[in-house]
């Protein structure tokens, strides 16, 4: 991760301020999408972020799981939760929504 320096001298000891790896500026009033650690998915407009990847998403929808198999999401089943703060250490992906597009899983044998 960069890092900046900032304030003046403590004792030699330089502080220095994270800076996020990710430019999320492009993608601010956007909507996007996003995996939480667990596996909840949901998706909505960009508002905000900070550094430590903390998400503010407005209009956001929650997908839910199929309850035959938890691993697998209803696309046409979802809860409208409006607007989220989503913890920066909780999100495992963060994507644009256009262009997503569910495929076949293609390491699975039939």
């Amino acid at each position: 991760m960069a890092d900046k320096k900032i304030g003046g001298n403590n004792d030699g000891k330089e502080k220095r301020r994270k800076e996020s790896i990710l430019d999320l500026s492009k993608y601010l009033e956007k909507q996007i999408r996003v995996k939480f650690a667990g596996g909840r998915e949901a998706s909505g407009i960009l508002k905000g972020y900070d550094a430590l990847l903390n998400l503010v998403l407005d209009n956001t929808v929650e997908y839910l799981r199929d309850s035959d198999e938890p691993y697998k999401l209803t696309e046409d089943s979802t809860r409208s939760l409006g607007l989220v703060v989503c913890r920066g250490t909780a999100l495992v992906l963060i994507c644009p929504q256009d262009g997503v597009e569910s495929i076949a899983n293609p390491f699975i044998t039939q």
